[in-house]
C-alpha cells in the first residue's frame, strides 16, 4: 500500500495549524513559504476536504473537518516519535496544558518531581486560558490539561486531585481584613478587581451573585499578580482560588487573604484528557504521579502545596 504523504507534509501542516499562516509555519521549520504552499494543497488533495479557511488579515484557521484530521495526524507524529526513538521500552513524549493562573503555582513542580522519577520522559509545557486548553486537547495539541474542572465539555475524560476553595483578597488595614470570614454580601460592597479570563470571570461572579446590591467591578485582568497588587494598593478587593503562600506583592506591598463565609461553590483541581490519551503509558504514569503529588497525606507540615 502507497502512502500517500510522508512526513515532511506532515510536520508542515501541523506547523501551520500551530501558528496560524504559512509565513510564520516556514520560518519555524526553516524551509520556504511556497514549499508550505504546495504541502497544505498536498494534504487537502489526498483528504479531499479543505483543512483550512484563508481569513485576510487573520491568517489560516482550521475547518472543523481539518481539527478532526490535525488531531489524529497529532497522535500519528507521537507514535512515529516513539517508534523512531529507539525501541518498546522509550517512553513517550507528554504535551501538557497547564491553566495560566494555576500554571505557575504548581505545574514546574509538578513536571519536574515526574522527570526526575521517570529521566528518559520527555514534557512539554504549553500555558493557556481555560478555552484555549479545551480546544487544544480537541484539537489533540496537548495530551493533557491542568485545570480547575468548571465548564470542562463532557466528552473530556476528568481526573480530580485536589478542593480549590476560593477566598477573598483584602488590602492591610482594610475594615474586613481583621474578620475569621467575610460575606458575599459585604465584598459586593467594595469595588472589586475581576479575574477577566474565559470562564474564570463568570465564576468568580457567581461567587456574590446572591448579594442585595449590584457587584461593582472597578478593574479586570488576566494577571494574578496584577490583581494582587492593584488590591494591596486600594483599587479594590479581589477574589482567587489559587491557593498561594502568604508573601508580599511583587512591588512589596502586603495583601491579606480572608476565607469566604457560607458554603462557596468548590471545584476542583483537574486533569483533562481525551479517552484514547490514557491507553499511552507516559500518560498513565504522569496521571499516577500527579494523584500522589495532590494527595494531602504526602504533603509535610508547611509544604507550600498545602
Amino acid at each position: 500500500m502507497n502512502i500517500p504523504l510522508n512526513f515532511r507534509q506532515v510536520e508542515i501542516l501541523l506547523a501551520v495549524a500551530d501558528t496560524g499562516s504559512t509565513a510564520a509555519a516556514s520560518r519555524a521549520l526553516n524551509t520556504s513559504q511556497p514549499s508550505v504552499s504546495l504541502a497544505i494543497a498536498r494534504c487537502e488533495e489526498v483528504f479531499g476536504q479543505k483543512l483550512f479557511i484563508r481569513i485576510p488579515g487573520r491568517g489560516m484557521e482550521l475547518t472543523p473537518f481539518g481539527q478532526h484530521k490535525v488531531a489524529q495526524l497529532r497522535e500519528l507524529e507521537k507514535q512515529a516519535r516513539w517508534v523512531l526513538s529507539g525501541g518498546e521500552g522509550t517512553p513517550e513524549f507528554l504535551t501538557l496544558g497547564v491553566f495560566s493562573t494555576l500554571g505557575p503555582r504548581y505545574a514546574p513542580q509538578l513536571v519536574r518531581g515526574f522527570l526526575d522519577t521517570s529521566p528518559n520522559a520527555e514534557v512539554r509545557i504549553l500555558e493557556g486560558d481555560l478555552q484555549a486548553l479545551f480546544d487544544w486537547l480537541s484539537e489533540g495539541r496537548i495530551d493533557m490539561a491542568l485545570l480547575y474542572d468548571f465548564g470542562i465539555p463532557s466528552d473530556f475524560v476528568i481526573t480530580p486531585l485536589m478542593t480549590a476553595k476560593p477566598y477573598a483578597l483584602l488590602p492591610q488595614g482594610h475594615r474586613l481584613a481583621q474578620q475569621p470570614s467575610v460575606r458575599a454580601e459585604d465584598l459586593a460592597r467594595e469595588p472589586l478587581i475581576l479575574m477577566n479570563l474565559p470562564r474564570s470571570r463568570g465564576y468568580f461572579l457567581t461567587l456574590l451573585q446572591n448579594a442585595s446590591v449590584p457587584v461593582r467591578v472597578a478593574h479586570e485582568t488576566g494577571s494574578i499578580e496584577m490583581l494582587r497588587t492593584m488590591v494591596a494598593n486600594g483599587f479594590g478587593v479581589g477574589l482567587l482560588a489559587t491557593d498561594l503562600p502568604d508573601r508580599p506583592c511583587y512591588d512589596g506591598s502586603p495583601v491579606i487573604r480572608v476565607p469566604l463565609a457560607g458554603r462557596p461553590p468548590q471545584h476542583q483541581i483537574a486533569l483533562a484528557h481525551r479517552g484514547a490519551a490514557l491507553k499511552r503509558p507516559i500518560t498513565q504514569a504522569f496521571t499516577a504521579f500527579a494523584e500522589a503529588f495532590f494527595s494531602p497525606p504526602l504533603l509535610a507540615p508547611g509544604d507550600p502545596r498545602s
